[in-house]
């Protein structure tokens, strides 16, 4: 039983022992693992609600909670507008992704502060790579027909190792929604084993599309089969959902995690996009996979951020923190 503060919000049938374990290398199909699954919409929705009343954190403790979750943003552009030059200003600000003059009055000044990763379609993986070079972040590749995902399944995995080979270290992978829909669990999982080995050395991220699922209950079952697939991590949204990431949602899936770390011992990353646009939102988030996976869920190899305008609101907060004072969003340029 996976409980709440209060009620229940996933039931299931058992647990195995946990273990430790390295990347997620998956494991055999098995729909066991989805009976008894139950999603409990209120609590859920009691929960998340919660989250953000319930605890803040101020002053020196929020500035440090924002630096942490300016490492775990996988800054990004997906327009058609896109150019190589944008991609470029984007992977510079990756690198510097806050004000000297700021870090200096943080005290942060001799720490290395970057983003998580830069988030590209494949058209600009090479650019942001030879823009990276040296950086240590990496490029994350958007890939398998994105957004909408329904691209023929053997150009979807070509894609991938295009990506792969140009250098993307990362893929961010978009699941057949008519899996989901329809519960063809098969299908996904075989789907999603294909992708894993696409990916080879690079991690894969396993975007549900939750604004088009449509269910709690579908949630929860696709991000278990997608993890029992080898995802290296899951992720709400492509963000051009009409409902994109949400906090009930999110809640939802770490629930999954936790879950597939009890049974397997396996730790998988988490990573909402779209919508998580302001420092409050994110702190949020923060709050959630702290108190639901615990301490290791607030680093980048286990949380990321979707996000572009997001960053410029947390380097706003930061300013205002060290001089007292807002600056116009003008001020603090993503792109």
């Amino acid at each position: 039983m996976v409980e709440t503060a209060s009620k229940s919000v996933v039931a299931w049938p058992g647990r195995a022992q946990s273990h430790a374990s390295a990347r997620n290398s998956g494991v055999p199909f098995d729909l066991s693992w989805l009976d008894g699954l139950r999603v409990n919409q209120a609590a859920v929705s009691r929960r998340a609600s919660a989250l953000g009343a319930r605890r803040s954190v101020k002053k020196d403790a929020q500035a440090a909670w924002l630096l942490k979750a300016i490492t775990c943003i996988d800054l990004t552009t997906l327009s058609g507008d896109d150019t190589a030059a944008r991609v470029e200003r984007l992977c510079a600000k990756a690198r510097r992704p806050v004000r000297d003059d700021l870090l200096d009055a943080l005290g942060m000044s001799a720490q290395p502060v970057t983003t998580g990763a830069v988030c590209v379609y494949h058209r600009f993986v090479k650019t942001a790579v030879d823009a990276l070079e040296g950086s240590g972040v990496p490029v994350a590749a958007v890939s398998t027909g994105f957004p909408a995902g329904l691209n023929p399944h053997a150009l979807k995995l070509k894609e991938i190792e295009a990506s792969v080979a140009d250098g993307a270290r990362e893929i961010d992978i978009v699941v057949t929604r008519e899996h989901v829909l329809t519960g063809n669990w098969q299908a996904l999982y075989s789907e999603m084993r294909d992708f894993r080995a696409a990916c080879g050395d690079a991690h894969v991220k396993a975007i549900l599309a939750t604004g088009d699922i449509r269910t709690l209950s579908n949630i929860a079952k696709a991000s278990m089969i997608c993890m029992m697939a080898g995802a290296d991590f899951i992720k709400t949204s492509t963000g051009k959902e009409g409902v994109n990431a949400t906090l009930d949602v999110s809640l939802v899936m770490v629930r999954m995690i936790r879950e597939y770390l009890a049974r397997t011992g396996v730790e998988v990353g988490f990573k909402p996009a779209g919508g998580v646009s302001t420092a409050k939102s994110v702190l949020q988030y923060q709050i959630l996979m702290k108190e639901e996976l615990g301490r290791a869920w607030l680093e980048p190899d286990l949380f990321r951020v979707g996000a572009s305008s997001l960053l410029a609101d947390i380097e706003r907060q930061l300013e205002h923190h060290v001089s007292g004072r807002y600056s116009a969003f003008n001020r603090h340029p993503v792109a």
